[in-house]
């Protein structure tokens, strides 16, 4: 008799079962080949078992069997696996591609747009985050169309974001200004956001990062939502620091350390949000690779393994829902 799985436990059909006796090894950390299996790691499949899954498999309507949640192990180097965080629901990272519509953002001196660059990255991050297992991605825009800094922000709370990333390519008077840099919220940005989520209050009861904001003592709200927010800016600036680790590795920094401004793009108080700057499109040199397919999936990549770097050391909080992406 199988054993009961906790509700709320992410499902998959097992396409194409394993055959009896067949030998399988732990599984490895996301994004790494698939290690051999070890001596006293490895769980053969009883036949019985490999033959139950395999008529669940092939039924006309098949029945979904719940997925065990997704456990990595790491080698100590001395035979003994580290147990990694276990993520048993989808990771939700909302991707911002700044500008569009009759907003373009800035333009480069060969004519290339920041709204075409920042939607080009931003759906090839999409497409990199999804074929990762547990992740799912939800672009802000699809397509060249003006989108307001507030319902960016609004749409990332209403699908419960895990991580906020709004794209963007520099600019600068000078040409010679270089480098890809990483922003997070000021905490003068986090002060004047306060009053304007205390005021939301009065028509949404909703709890923001955990903290409950129904409280008859408006001055005592203010300051759980400043406490709330000054967390998450925190786990912005480590998302920011493991982000910058990766763009340097495909192009120069602007400046080695995450930079706070107060963007209003990045003022959810119970999501960690980021603002990357790509690179300067004003700048001939970093113009001509923003156009290019190749740098863009390689500034995709990199964004990439920064939040899995993020995330493999701040695990997502457990949820018993996912919100849909429907509007």
């Amino acid at each position: 008799m199988a054993s009961a799985k906790p509700a709320g436990t992410m499902t998959r059909t097992l396409a194409n079962p394993p055959a009896a006796g067949t030998t399988i090894g732990p599984l490895a950390e996301r994004g790494d080949p698939m290690p051999e299996p070890s001596a006293g790691t490895a769980t053969t499949i009883p036949p019985a078992t490999a033959a139950a899954t395999a008529t669940t498999a092939s039924a006309a309507s098949p029945v979904v069997a719940p997925a065990a949640p997704l456990q990595a192990a790491r080698s100590t180097g001395k035979g003994k696996p580290i147990a990694t965080p276990i993520v048993d629901r989808l990771v939700t990272i909302v991707i911002d591609a700044g500008h569009g519509g009759e907003d373009p953002g800035a333009r480069g001196r060969r004519g290339t747009i920041e709204k075409h660059v920042t939607l080009a990255i931003a759906q090839r991050l999409k497409s990199a985050i999804d074929a990762e297992p547990n992740m799912r991605a939800v672009l802000t825009r699809d397509g060249d169309y003006y989108l307001s800094l507030g319902a960016r922000v609004e749409k990332a709370r209403r699908v419960r974001a895990d991580l906020f990333v709004s794209i963007h390519a520099d600019a600068f008077i000078m040409p010679h200004a270089h480098g890809s840099s990483v922003f997070a919220l000021s905490e003068r940005g986090a002060t004047s956001t306060a009053a304007k989520w205390l005021a939301k209050r009065e028509n949404d009861a909703d709890l923001i990062g955990g903290v409950n904001l129904d409280v008859k003592d408006r001055y005592l709200a203010q300051t759980l939502l400043d406490l709330s927010q000054t967390a998450t800016i925190q786990d912005s600036l480590k998302l920011g620091r493991s982000v910058l680790g990766e763009l340097g590795g495909i192009n120069r920094l602007h400046k080695p350390h995450v930079e706070q401004a107060g963007f209003a793009v990045l003022k959810a108080p119970d999501i960690p949000s980021i603002l990357v700057e790509t690179a300067f499109i004003s700048n001939p040199d970093e113009e001509k690779k923003l156009a290019n397919e190749a740098y863009q999936e390689r500034m995709a990549n990199a964004l990439l393994k920064g939040i899995k770097r993020y995330f493999s050391r701040n695990p997502p909080l457990s949820r018993a829902t996912v919100a849909s992406i429907a509007p």
